[in-house]
């Protein structure tokens, strides 16, 4: 007598079934479809965003002539380069010293770093205000020392999460790999750039671009620790759409979402080049 046994379905086989692709499908939809249609309608020839009158780019002549809105987005621009390339660093050192070292209380230090990912950012951002009004932090500085209080802020909120990524990729390090290193002569300045920093750039590219996200986009921080005289790009949009949402607003928008895709696509294209760099 036949026995017919049903094969298991590998995990990664259940993307060729009809409902499965059918449910990513809508999942990216409903992800994706309000940032297409914002795209959309920044080329939109009306003042109302809800009536399609006709294809334009006037509205982005308009978002990039206005002085105010591109202050703002090089404010922006300016706080995330340099929160992102100070979080990097402590992010890795924080990441290196978690991994590698036993010492009293380090789970309390390992909380205490992962503390603002947990925290709500408007405590976060009522914390910062607090700090820094207590401390009488200067205002009205030259460019970019005036950003210097928002920035310090956005260190502190990202390099956390610089931290997390940069040490799940360090889980995966074959230790006997240092070893190995330090046998055959290698000092432990070189044992680490030679060996531990090329394992650890997936993570740290990774954790730049997370932490370049986080601080580009952030508003309630931003929005506690800014001066008076200080914008940035989202509170700068904010307090554009209280009014209404225009196409400027929409062209400002895509801008920024442009710039973020073609960011991500030169770190991917940068890990990549990695990946086939190691297998050969």
């Amino acid at each position: 007598m036949a026995i017919f046994r049903t094969r298991a379905v590998a995990p990664l086989e259940y993307t060729r079934k009809a409902w499965m692709q059918m449910w990513v499908g809508a999942t990216l939809l409903f992800l994706y479809a309000p940032l297409i249609v914002l795209m959309i309608f920044s080329f939109n020839d009306s003042k109302r965003n809800v009536v399609w009158k006709g294809f334009t780019f006037k509205y982005y002549e308009k978002a990039l002539g206005n002085d105010s809105l591109v202050e703002a987005l090089t404010n922006s621009l300016t706080i995330a380069f340099f929160a992102t390339l100070f979080s990097l660093v402590l992010g890795a050192l924080a990441a290196v010293m978690l991994w590698r070292f036993r010492f009293p209380l380090k789970g309390v230090v390992e909380g205490s770093i992962s503390l603002p990912i947990i925290v709500p950012e408007i405590c976060l951002g009522v914390a910062y205000l607090i700090f820094f009004a207590r401390i009488d932090w200067p205002t009205g500085m030259a460019w970019p020392l005036n950003l210097s209080a928002i920035t310090i802020a956005h260190i502190t909120f990202c390099f956390p999460f610089v931290a997390m990524v940069v040490r799940s990729r360090l889980a995966s390090f074959n230790k006997e790999e240092e070893e190995a290193a330090k046998d055959l002569g290698a000092t432990e300045w070189q044992t680490f750039r030679d060996i531990l920093l090329p394992h650890m750039k997936p993570g740290l590219i990774a954790g730049a671009l997370l932490a370049f996200t986080l601080s580009l986009d952030d508003f309630v921080i931003t929005f506690f620790t800014s001066g008076p005289e200080t914008i940035t790009f989202p509170v700068k949009v904010y307090s554009m759409v209280r009014f209404s949402v225009t196409p400027e607003v929409n062209a400002a928008s895509t801008v920024l979402i442009v710039l973020t895709v073609v960011l991500t696509a030169i770190a991917l294209k940068m890990q990549g080049v990695k990946a086939i760099a190691e297998v050969h």
